[in-house]
């Protein structure tokens, strides 16, 4: 649960023993277009992720995949050698083509290069937290995780991973995960509009596993609702901001990690996250995903 209180919107939530603040912040706009090669402001994203540190975010999520390694390289170039209260996150399971796809990389010996080329690229001797990618650009895909999790339990085990967590998931995934080993996060598409996963949230927050959102790159559909719109004028902010902070107030286990490659944008990210919303703005937002 949340323990400590912090003058970030969100105050913090406990993974496992990791403390983090729950507004974090992802890496994935640092590399260049598509996710590919490096970025065209090179001192600009080291600058966004001193920011990062400097307005007391301890959550950055990232993944060797993008680049493949470029955001990596840089969080390390940036921040290393790293705040014992930064917390890094990563994701293993998937990898980048030449076409800038991102075909599944699920076989145990892919999971152990994967988590390897992270901690060589981080400069890290153990990886706090590592999400298994699961499914397909489309979303959750059904089948079993045993084989690629047990995996990670054992690397988990081996004292390369402190904790494990789950992306782009279904239900039954997470549940024959948690059978395997204990995650302590569950990273799924979800926003004001886009809300499959109302149930699993809830459970999970009676279960103390966080919850993080993530939005596909180029859309965000909430931002085109006449009701968000609504709410964010009358707040005089950003629809963006609202959204936000909804998914900050929807549940406790909620962790934010919007991504920036501008050091103004996010601080404007954390002040919208911080807007407060009444009962009548809530009830108004629920009504988008219903």
């Amino acid at each position: 649960m949340s323990t400590l209180s912090t003058s970030l919107p969100g105050g913090t939530w406990t993974l496992g023993d990791l403390t983090v603040t729950r507004f974090g912040y992802g890496a994935m706009q640092l590399a260049g277009p598509g996710v590919m090669g490096p970025p065209a402001d090179r001192r600009g994203a080291l600058a966004v992720l001193r920011e990062v540190v400097g307005l007391g975010i301890t959550h950055i999520d990232t993944s060797d995949a993008y680049g493949p390694r470029v955001t990596n390289q840089l969080i390390r170039e940036a921040l290393h050698p790293y705040a014992e209260s930064l917390h890094i996150v990563t994701k293993v399971g998937a990898i980048r083509d030449q076409q800038g796809g991102w075909p599944p990389a699920r076989q145990p010996e892919d999971l152990r290069r994967s988590v390897h080329e992270n901690l060589e690229t981080l400069g890290l001797e153990v990886l706090d937290l590592v999400n298994l990618r699961l499914g397909n650009a489309e979303g959750p895909q059904p089948g079993s995780l045993a084989e690629p999790f047990e995996t990670l339990a054992e690397l988990q085990r081996q004292g390369l991973i402190r904790h494990l967590g789950v992306s782009n998931a279904t239900a039954e995934q997470v549940a024959e995960a948690r059978a395997i080993a204990p995650i302590v996060c569950v990273q799924n598409m979800y926003n004001l509009a886009y809300r499959q996963d109302d149930g699993l949230i809830d459970t999970l927050a009676d279960e103390g596993i966080a919850y993080v959102p993530f939005f596909p790159l180029g859309g965000f559909s909430p931002l085109q609702s006449s009701a968000l719109s609504a709410v964010a004028t009358r707040l005089d902010t950003t629809p963006m901001s609202v959204a936000l902070a909804w998914l900050l107030r929807r549940s406790p286990n909620i962790l934010l990690i919007p991504g920036t490659s501008s050091s103004a944008h996010l601080r404007e990210n954390v002040a919208g996250a911080g807007v407060p919303l009444s009962d009548e703005d809530l009830a108004e937002l629920d009504k988008i995903g219903r």
